[in-house]
């Protein structure tokens, strides 16, 4: 944890008590931190999140309230919550230098707080990284499609982020296990509550290699509806999706829809026009702008920020290792919509202002970026 004891424990309370993408909760954090919205759920007493709220907003936040206590009597102390860090569970916060600032694209519904059961950096890694996602009853074609590419990206450096789960889930991590590459597990449940449970195996190799991933806290279990709320992370987290196989009502659509609405790059696999579990990737490439992909070459190029680096380097002069890090640093701050000026990228980044010019210049150079009012944004391809 960070060296705000204090933040850190209220939003790992925060966990416990409210459902992720709470909207009112998230104004709450956004109006007055943590620590007060916590001990103002305690008391009873919420603050008001603006002067003039309208009778109804006033009404709904009281709602939202009884909500939030009726889960106090399951709420851990905090050295209950310290003792995790025993187990390997650590709790990474918005503040916090393993935060992944692309989660902030998610806007109000931004986790409280993640919590994480690994070795891997997940904001390191997630720098370049790929959704792979799919039907649970995948074929022996999507399985086999699934762990190829997912083997082969790893191989190129790209960190493989899916959910987990039977089929094409499984079949992504352990292509990516299987070359030594990193895989990242978003779960609908506890870090420590593998699900399903025949991949306990499965999760402990992740934990080895890669890194677990939850919005719920240690010891809570999955829910249907949990399962579509973690999706919006696994679209968020990584620089693009790829749905290998899935049916017209597939979870994987619904991941896909949020990669859409990220303006991450989308992608699927072809299969054949018979067959009910690529319906839902043809509805992806005709309806929804998907790039129609048939190898991991495809997808590597169309998730090119670094190889695109090097060849804006060549334009505006050499860079080294450390310069393309920072300037993969910047692209990761930088938000899809509404625009950041060069402090603020510079303080979501962790960099210096002038490396930060810099980067921004390189970054506008491969065309990855683009000036706008409020200065400088993710260009939409």
């Amino acid at each position: 944890m960070n060296d705000k004891p204090d933040e850190t424990y209220a939003r790992a309370a925060l966990t416990y008590l409210a459902e992720p993408a709470d909207p009112w909760l998230a104004a709450l954090l956004r109006a007055h931190g943590a620590v007060i919205t916590l001990d103002a759920i305690r008391s009873g007493r919420l603050p008001a999140i603006a002067e003039g709220g309208s009778p109804q907003a006033k009404r709904a936040l009281e709602a939202a309230l009884v909500r939030w206590r009726t889960r106090l009597p399951v709420l851990p102390p905090p050295d209950e919550v310290l003792s995790f860090t025993a187990a390997g569970i650590r709790l990474v916060c918005p503040t916090d230098p393993e935060w992944p600032g692309q989660l902030a694209d998610l806007g109000d519904a931004q986790p409280y707080a993640l919590w994480l059961r690994g070795q891997a950096d997940l904001r390191f890694n997630c720098l370049r990284s790929v959704a792979i996602v799919g039907s649970r009853a995948a074929t022996a074609y999507g399985s086999y499609v699934a762990a190829e590419f997912a083997a082969s990206l790893a191989a190129r450096g790209l960190a493989v982020i899916s959910g987990g789960a039977f089929g094409i889930d499984a079949a992504a991590h352990r292509g990516a296990l299987g070359a030594d590459g990193v895989t990242v597990a978003v779960l609908a449940g506890g870090v420590d509550m593998p699900y399903p449970a025949a991949h306990t195996e499965l999760f402990d190799a992740i934990a080895a290699q890669g890194v677990i991933v939850s919005e719920w806290p240690p010891g809570l279990h999955v829910t249907r509806l949990r399962f579509l709320v973690r999706n919006r992370v696994i679209a968020a987290l990584a620089a693009g999706t790829l749905v290998v196989e899935a049916g017209d009502r597939s979870g994987a659509l619904n991941t896909a829809r949020h990669a859409r609405d990220l303006y991450r790059r989308l992608m699927a696999v072809p299969g054949p026009v018979t067959s009910d579990l690529s319906a839902g990737c043809h509805r992806v490439i005709r309806d929804w702008d998907g790039l129609l992909v048939t190898s991991a070459a495809d997808v590597a190029e169309h998730l090119a920020p670094i190889g695109q680096l090097e060849e804006a380097a060549g334009q505006v002069g050499e860079v080294n290792d450390r310069g393309d890090l920072d300037s993969a640093k910047v692209l990761d701050a930088l938000p899809a919509r509404g625009g950041l000026g060069t402090l603020r990228l510079a303080q979501r980044a962790g960099l210096a202002p002038a490396t930060t010019a810099a980067c921004l210049g390189k970054l506008a150079a491969a065309g990855l970026i683009e000036r706008c009012d409020n200065g400088w944004l993710l260009r939409r391809t």
